[in-house]
């Protein structure tokens, strides 16, 4: 199959010959002329001169004495002039979004060089057009229907702000073209307008070649109309009879209109050349439609589609075309391995890089991560940008960050004195023009430099936000941008979101992964269009803009129907020399989705005669994707388990709740996710309650360990010792520092009150202690193991078992007045134990966990079957009860956490100690057993809480 581009190199070669560097090939967008060049070179099949290869905006800035300005500063300016002539003092960020609209309106005006002038005339008088001579009277007409719309009686809101943007847009209009000029800049449209009024320009090239163009604004008609008076133009437009209103389908499709409308003004390219490619559309064409659910399916699809019918071999002459280009990473991704090096054109949203989440964390951080008065860096905003993958390449910025979390800088560095050198340290103060965007700037220098090796995309990534950094650090320098810090971090990821990563490759060769503008005169074989929505082809194409649609059309501005023709072209160009097309889309409403297939594939299976497949793509998403797989002990997996050498009573608690979890948590070592939150959750509340106590207890008890009733009554009077030492436990457990100088911590308002319930339960436990005393406390947070040697098949194995003990102590039974220890483990939680098991059996029921909370049984009786046979602890051979402090259930008067089974305190655990040890190593024994696969738990109760919930599915 012919491409178009093979048509015009044909003619191009009849026509000129091989010496074509006296002309020049002007191009809607650049990526055709390498295209071009390749069907040269092939037709020619010889040395020839290359002709010049132009965009249309390359032409006309090479023609112009003003240079387009850099987006940014455009707005910038446009903000200035804005502010002047209306006297509203909106902020940048707030405008930033206006000043595209307002700047795209202007854009329009000039391109299509309109009268600006009478365009934004005062309209007050809404029944009396004054000197409308200049009007045509289609023009007329067309105002006269929207101003009827408005009544003398009807002085609304509406009318009113219409009518003073009215009166302003035309002053912002002059003053911002006067402010650009001064500077020698100016936006696109003012360019093209200037060039196209300027009679006196002199063109480089014998011959001007115009391929495909399918809409001619005035200024470029203009210069067509120039260039063709004086013998230079030839122009070639790609059509067929598909489009021809002379083949009937005038009223079918608006682009036939805006072409025939060329042909007009250019009918002398008309040659005998046309003849082949009018025809294409009668080929043969097979044509698929397909029904997906879900964008994901139809990126899955591609593989598959890619394996058939020889579509990867064809290379260049396949295609996959996105509608909606947010798929991009997924069809990226999605690519089978036979594919190869495929040439991308269709740019990555910046915004879905991790990178710019990266930089929406330190934005926050920058902003809100620090409180000033009481000096003092938040969790919530420092935690998500030290755990960001890519905080590897500022590491020592973040061990610095993390060591001056909610440390108090007042006795080392003054806050105005924080700097860049500073490791991650703030400039902070919001009056500082620009220190944010500074800051920004030298961290990505800094991930530049360390991340060398990085993978391409990770490198463009901070290529594109380093430079736009740069750009906006450039405006704040000459003083085009002013703006606080707020206001620059929403401009920064403003500019973030409608930036786009472009990729690189040889467009020549392989599969081509594009968008729609650029299937712009490029032909394929095999096509395969993704998301041909509704919505998307065409895109959702609002008549946003300050002038009003009725207003556009009297004076030739473009409106949406010129967007929507345009589309229609694209569409039907992009699949009239294919024979092998596809398209797909998505059916579901969800998310916002219309489910509609395309007008355009409605229109194309309603009128062109073809036979078109019809076709679903289906999932198994809902039974699958959502079921808990367990994991089979293969020997890699029993080789991470048996390099276990530790079992403590938690991670045999996770197996006896879900096997499941504990291979997540204890064999692939997978971390359960952090509390980054200004609040205090249970567990950290609890660690701070056991810190406090213990740091109580040691100031209390005497060096042999001896606690008498005078010491905690003296401690009890004392509230300024209770609170600092909650303090010091405070600081330690949630605000991590260990600096013993620093001043008292301030707190916000709940961290206040879960200290003073700290406070409460601290006096609490002193004051059930007192009734204790005398008593010797034997450790406090100490640590008790044993190794336990156990049959693993033809093979025996040792595991360390034991853990950290809250608290041992020695008191005398007041019921028996024999001394005997006791294992406690402090219970901060409401819930307490109402059903108590009745025997050890059911504490090694994992069915009763929840029920009976057997899992504070099994650490409190397996803590004291150690220390009851451990002679450091208990040379003596007391006995030793386990017991659970729950410290909201003390109120009752002779309260005793000593545990029961059934009715019976255990008082010495050694009774026990055979049923307990047997039922133990039959549990350390299933674990290690290479037959029993880590299983999902059959009680989904125990998922509630389950930090792997998601991961499992269950």
């Amino acid at each position: 199959m012919k491409t178009f581009l093979d048509y015009v190199a044909e003619d191009i070669i009849r026509k000129y010959g091989y010496d074509l560097s006296h002309m020049a090939v002007v191009f809607p967008n650049k990526r055709a002329s390498l295209f071009l060049s390749d069907s040269l070179a092939r037709t020619a099949r010889r040395p020839l001169w290359s002709p010049a290869y132009l965009t249309i905006s390359e032409m006309f800035r090479r023609h112009s004495s003003l240079e387009v300005g850099d987006r940014i500063k455009l707005i910038c300016d446009l903000h200035k002039s804005f502010i002047r002539c209306t006297g509203i003092d909106e902020t940048l960020d707030h405008f930033y979004g206006w000043g595209e609209l307002l700047l795209a309106d202007f854009d329009d005006i000039d391109k299509n060089m309109a009268d600006a002038g009478h365009v934004f005339s005062n309209l007050k008088n809404m029944h009396r057009l004054d000197d409308i001579s200049y009007l045509t009277s289609e023009q007329k007409a067309t105002l006269q229907k929207f101003f009827s719309n408005f009544s003398e009686d009807q002085d609304t809101i509406l009318k009113q702000r219409f009518m003073q943007l009215w009166s302003n847009i035309g002053n912002i209009y002059d003053d911002y073209r006067e402010r650009l000029r001064k500077q020698n800049i100016a936006y696109e449209g003012m360019l093209y307008r200037e060039v196209a009024s300027d009679d006196t320009i002199e063109y480089k090239y014998d011959t001007y070649l115009f391929v495909g163009f399918n809409v001619v604004q005035k200024v470029e008609r203009k210069i067509f109309d120039r260039l063709q008076e004086q013998d230079k133009a030839r122009f070639y437009w790609d059509f067929d009879k598909y489009y021809m209103p002379s083949g009937g389908k005038d009223a079918v499709n608006e682009a036939g209109h805006y072409i025939s409308g060329y042909l007009k003004y250019y009918p002398n390219e008309l040659d005998s050349t046309s003849t082949d490619i009018y025809d294409n559309m009668s080929k043969r064409k097979n044509i698929v439609y397909i029904n997906s659910g879900t964008d994901s399916i139809q990126a899955r699809y591609i593989s598959s589609w890619l394996r058939e019918n020889g579509r990867t071999g064809a290379g260049q002459r396949t295609a996959v075309v996105l509608c909606n280009e947010n798929m991009l990473q997924t069809v990226v991704h999605c690519l089978p391995e036979e594919a190869g090096n495929v040439n991308v054109t269709a740019g990555f949203p910046l915004s879905q890089s991790p990178l710019s989440s990266l930089v929406s964390r330190l934005l926050s951080l920058y902003l809100n991560g620090y409180n000033a008065g009481r000096r003092q860096f938040k969790r919530r905003y420092v935690m998500p940008v030290i755990t960001h993958p890519y905080s590897r390449f500022i590491s020592t910025r973040c061990k610095e960050l993390k060591d001056m979390l909610y440390a108090d800088r007042g006795h080392s560095l003054a806050a105005d004195e924080l700097s860049l050198d500073n490791g991650l340290s703030l400039v902070f103060g919001i009056e500082k023009n620009g220190g944010i965007v500074r800051w920004l700037t030298d961290i990505m220098a800094e991930i530049a430099r360390n991340a060398k090796d990085g993978d391409a995309f990770f490198q463009e990534s901070v290529f594109c936000i380093h430079t736009l950094l740069v750009r906006i650090s450039g405006l704040i320098s000459s003083g085009d941008l002013i703006a606080d810090n707020i206001t620059l971090q929403r401009l920064i990821l403003q500019l973030i979101s409608t930036t786009s990563i472009p990729f690189h490759g040889e467009p020549v060769v392989n599969t081509q992964i594009m968008g729609v503008l650029e299937t712009r005169n490029l032909d394929f074989d095999h096509i395969l269009v993704l998301s041909c929505n509704e919505g998307h082809m065409p895109k959702s194409l609002g008549d946003s803009s300050f002038i009003p649609y009725s207003i556009r059309k009297a004076y030739g501005l473009t409106t949406i129907d010129n967007k929507v023709a345009i589309y229609s072209y694209y569409f039907h160009r992009m699949l009239q020399r294919a024979n092998d097309i596809t398209l797909v889309y998505n059916s579901s409403t969800d998310d916002g989705q219309t489910g509609e297939m395309s007008r355009f594939m409605m229109q194309l299976m309603v009128e062109s005669g073809y036979a078109i497949e019809r076709r679903t793509l289906h999932t198994e998403k809902d039974r699958n994707i959502m079921t808990p797989r367990c994991i089979e002990k293969t020997p890699e997996v029993m080789d991470r388990l048996m390099s276990i050498g530790y079992l403590s009573p938690t991670a045999m608690n996770n197996y006896r709740r879900c096997p499941l979890r504990f291979y997540y948590n204890n064999v692939a070592k997978i971390k359960e996710p952090d509390n980054i939150d200004e609040d205090i959750d249970n567990r950290i509340f609890g660690n701070i309650f056991h810190l406090a106590s213990e740091l109580i207890y040691r100031q209390i008890m005497q060096p042999d360990g001896l606690v008498k009733s005078t010491d905690i009554e003296r401690v009890l009077k004392d509230r300024k010792l209770i609170e600092t030492t909650v303090d010091t436990a405070f600081r330690q457990e949630f605000f991590k520092t260990s600096d013993s100088t620093l001043r008292a911590v301030e707190y916000n308002g709940l961290q206040l009150i879960n200290r003073e319930v700290i406070i409460r339960y601290i006096r609490r436990l002193l004051e059930i202690d007192k009734t204790l005393a005398p008593f010797t406390i034997i450790c406090l947070e100490g640590d008790v193991f044993e190794d336990v040697t156990f049959d693993t098949g033809d093979t025996r194995h040792t595991v360390k078992i034991g853990g950290r003990i809250d608290r041992l102590d020695r008191i005398t039974d007041s019921e028996t007045g024999q001394q005997r220890i006791r294992v406690i483990d402090y219970k901060t939680g409401g819930s307490g134990i109402t059903r108590k098991p009745c025997n050890v059996e059911e504490v090694f029921d994992p069915s009763l966990l929840r029920e009976k909370h057997t899992d504070y049984y099994f650490q409190a009786m397996l803590y004291s079957t150690l220390v009851r046979n451990n002679v450091h602890y208990n040379r003596n051979g007391l006995g030793v009860s386990p017991a659970l402090l729950f410290i909201q259930h003390t109120r009752k008067d002779g309260y005793d956490p000593t545990l029961l089974l059934g009715k019976e305190k255990i008082t010495d655990i050694k009774e026990y100690d055979d049923e307990f040890r047997f039922n133990l190593i039959a549990l350390i024994k299933d674990i290690y057993n290479n037959e029993h696969d880590f299983e999902p738990t059959a009680d989904r109760s125990n998922c509630d809480i389950c930090p792997y919930r998601q991961l499992c599915g269950n």
